[in-house]
């Protein structure tokens, strides 16, 4: 029988603070070799682990078999819960770009209104969070700030509008990818903390159309189309909470998106600023815009069904797998796989989870995957060159899978061996107010890695274990670590470099930088306020 491997708090010489030290070494050697030396995000996990396992062994006493056992554990948990819903869903986006109908769907939102604080409103945070419900990973960044630049927008406005519109959709970005993770991590329930979050972001949401038309046409902006901005946000916001708390929090950015988009689509049939602002192109994408309007004449409606129909899809896979007889169905293939060398007893005595569960037909991976599939004929895409699209994801993706490994075997080899118990055991020393820190923990985690699942992979249980010691509820503070980091977003060094990039204005990033940090450190201490008032009889009645 398998001996436990049983965790201790302290074990650097019974100190909490120096055991502390130690256990801050990989999440220090991944920041300062990411954010400082400007590492690649592969290399950086890849030396964070090799990090991380040391201090197991060598200040943790954890078996060296275990340790390795723990990174491949963290490994094998990311396939199905996390690579491959991120592949299928750039794959059905890359057959939307492939058949021509990805420009229908531009072109439908960029006809709505000329206003070009409108369509900041309805192509950056509607249009950017429908990108980011599917694919995420810097996608509705680049394609965003390039169409707010074909309209007439400034380059450095256009880029800055995107990167703070993809705040409110990415906790839920990637059909939930990053809740998955964090749910694993913490050992608490997927719907709770999906239904948490839900209760955080769309107070996000409402802000954020507001901040969108400051930065385009400041202060007059806002006298002349508070109404979108209201209605979007609104719409937007309580879309997502109804989703992510009643429906299914996978799809929770998708339906938030389409309904804020039709939301301005409505308000636009009955209400147009008394003072417009005209989109003006440079006379460079004066004539692309001109042949995008020509176009969009003839696109017919059918046209717009057909380039609409694989969000459709997801939305109806999605709900058609929660009918209970179909969910029981999909759940026979449900594998649960006790992982060999691994036996974890906490401090708390108790049994750590070391099973691994494959949903290998209920998973979202396989959900989307058979949305792709029945999406294909839709878009006249042949099964040949739909797996042909397919191999070219996979090489589009080829450094994102062997980071993704790195970062969860991080992660896990930290739970395991308690490392994450210790730092969560010390940040309890903060008490209640460790509440109003919960949410600038996970901006840290996202400004430094770019991602808001990467950042719940590395805090996650941190925050469950100091929420444990601290007598605050661990759902919430977790449900932070993901709320407060998607407002890290726009200032990681990883999106910067994504929209200079796509607007042509590589070099400016530090520009960039200072215009989107204001916003993103006001919007995180908002954020911390509310969670603290959550963790209060202030706003506890906000919770599930």
């Amino acid at each position: 029988m398998l001996q436990p491997y049983m965790q201790i708090a302290d074990p650097v010489a019974h100190s909490l603070a120096l055991s502390s030290f130690f256990a801050l070494l990989p999440l220090l050697v991944m920041f300062v070799l990411l954010g400082g030396l400007k590492w690649s995000p592969l290399a950086s996990g890849v030396w964070a682990l090799i990090v991380a396992m040391a201090v197991a062994v060598l200040a943790y006493g954890m078996p060296v078999s275990a340790t390795v056992h723990s990174a491949l554990f963290g490994a094998a948990f990311s396939i199905l819960n996390v690579i491959f819903i991120v592949i299928d869903a750039i794959w059905i986006h890359n057959m939307l770009v492939k058949s021509g109908y990805f420009d229908v769907v531009r072109r439908t939102f960029a006809v709505v209104s000329s206003d070009l604080r409108l369509q900041a409103i309805l192509i950056a945070f509607c249009f950017g969070g429908l990108l980011e419900a599917l694919a995420g990973a810097g996608t509705p960044i680049a394609i965003v700030a390039v169409m707010l630049v074909a309209l007439g927008m400034n380059p450095l406005k256009a880029v800055v509008c995107a990167l703070v519109a993809d705040t409110a959709p990415v906790a839920f970005g990637a059909l939930a990818v990053p809740v998955v993770t964090l749910a694993q991590v913490t050992n608490q329930p997927f719907n709770l903390l999906g239904a948490v979050i839900g209760r955080q972001t769309p107070v996000l949401a409402v802000v954020v159309p507001f901040v969108l038309v400051w930065i385009v046409d400041g202060r007059r902006g806002l006298k002349h189309v508070w109404p979108a901005a209201l209605t979007a946000g609104l719409a937007f916001g309580v879309a997502q909470f109804v989703c992510s708390n009643y429906i299914s929090v996978p799809l929770s950015d998708i339906l938030a998106s389409l309904v804020g988009a039709a939301a301005m689509v409505a308000l636009s049939q009955v209400w147009k600023p008394s003072e417009a602002m005209e989109t003006r192109p440079a006379a460079s994408a004066a004539a692309e815009i001109k042949d995008a309007e020509r176009d969009s004449l003839r696109d017919r409606l059918r046209d717009r069904v057909i380039a609409f129909m694989p969000y459709m899809l997801i939305v109806a896979v999605f709900v058609i797998a929660q009918i209970p007889a179909v969910a029981g169905w999909l759940n026979v293939g449900l594998v649960k796989v006790a992982w060999p060398g691994l036996a974890i007893q906490t401090a708390a005595a108790k049994a750590a989870n070391t099973t691994l569960s494959l949903p290998l037909i209920s998973g979202a991976a396989t959900l989307l995957l058979i949305a792709g599939i029945l999406a294909a004929p839709l878009l006249r895409v042949s099964a040949g060159d739909a797996v042909r699209v397919y191999g070219q994801t996979l090489y589009q993706m080829r450094l994102f899978v062997p980071t993704v490994f790195a970062v969860l075997a991080v992660a896990f080899v930290m739970n395991f061996s308690g490392q994450a118990a210790t730092l969560g055991t010390w940040l309890a020393g903060a008490g209640q107010a460790f509440a109003f820190l919960s949410g600038a923990i996970g901006w840290v985690g996202v400004a430094i890695t770019g991602s808001d699942n990467s950042s719940n992979a590395l805090f996650g249980a941190l925050q469950a274990a100091a929420a444990n010691k601290a007598g605050l509820s661990p759902a919430l503070l977790s449900a932070a670590n993901s709320s407060g980091g998607v407002l890290g977003k726009m200032i990681s060094p990883q999106s910067l470099v994504i929209g200079a990039a796509a607007v042509g204005i590589t070099g400016r990033e530090g520009d960039i930088f200072r215009a989107c940090l204001v916003w993103s450190v006001m919007l995180m201490l908002a954020l911390c306020l509310l969670v603290y008032l959550q963790s209060t009889s202030v706003l506890s009645w906000m919770l599930p």
